[in-house]
């Protein structure tokens, strides 16, 4: 069985606690570590087997598409999820649908790890305190930047790098014994299932009946269309079209009422006001 090296898992598990410990900037770590896409990407690039990484993980995006934090923690990490299960699908040669069984208990203990170090963090903030106190600017720069990156790395790095090192030859290795059983065949459905649930959160969070019938329409032209062979590009441009018609033919509705009809309005109420006054 083929298995990561001690350089692959290090790459990987830096990649992770960089996203992790927001040391990449806090709107683009924040997005990274919503998605796994580019997670996915780099553990690609880094095993060597891009197509089949990307592959595993737009199954693995389907399932955190209504993922998002309003601030703290999230019920789980996709980036981490994305870390563990995407080498343990490139070196069992599973089915996106069986990655995804693998990801999602990963990504719950990820969000455990996520909160543990919210907890670390509550005993760096003493240096804030004391640096606020001595009104040193080094200090606090230090104190809310260095520290508690230095100490997501050595949280994550290390972990990481022994799950991947060590686990997930292992768990592709259970995986592939497997191969062929019962148990394959669960893990399967309940990651298709999971994709559904996935996509089916999206719509709840984007939240508007009346734009309902645009997803209904592009499955079913997805559907139809299957046997043309249409590239995204294609429908990508099909979906602009049919938003800017969309957005053309709201225009008239949307339009204000004219200022004229409440100024008058305004100045009959005034003059009601004023009869009655006297």
């Amino acid at each position: 069985m083929e298995t990561l090296n001690v350089l692959q898992s290090l790459l990987i598990a830096l990649w992770v606690a960089a996203i992790m410990s927001r040391w990449l900037g806090g709107g683009a770590t924040l997005t990274l570590r919503f998605s796994p896409l580019m997670t996915g990407l780099v553990v690609g690039i880094i095993m060597g087997d891009v197509p089949q990484a990307m592959i595993v993980t737009a199954a693995l995006q389907m399932i955190y598409m209504g993922v998002f934090s309003p601030g703290g923690s999230m019920p789980a990490e996709p980036s981490i999820a994305a870390a563990i299960a995407v080498p343990v699908a490139l070196l069992g040669n599973l089915k996106p649908e069986a990655a995804i069984a693998v990801a999602v208990p990963v990504g719950l203990l990820g969000s455990y790890l996520y909160q543990f170090r919210f907890f670390i963090n509550t005993f760096l903030g003493k240096y804030t305190d004391k640096a606020v106190d001595d009104l040193n600017d080094s200090a606090i720069r230090r104190s809310i930047i260095w520290y508690p990156t230095i100490a997501s790395f050595l949280l994550f790095v290390p972990l990481v790098f022994f799950a991947l090192y060590l686990g997930a030859p292992v768990i592709a290795d259970i995986i592939t014994a497997l191969e062929g059983t019962v148990v394959i065949h669960i893990l399967e459905v309940v990651g298709g299932g999971l994709a559904a649930i996935g996509i089916a959160t999206t719509v709840y969070v984007i939240g508007r009946k009346d734009y309902l019938v645009f997803f209904f329409l592009a499955y079913f032209l997805s559907v139809v269309f299957k046997s043309l062979e249409i590239t995204m590009v294609t429908y990508a441009i099909f979906g602009v079209l049919i938003a800017l018609i969309f957005v053309q033919s709201q225009k008239g509705k949307l339009a204000p009422a004219p200022a004229q009809a409440s100024s008058s309005s305004t100045l009959d109420d005034d003059d009601d006001d004023y009869d009655d006054g006297f």
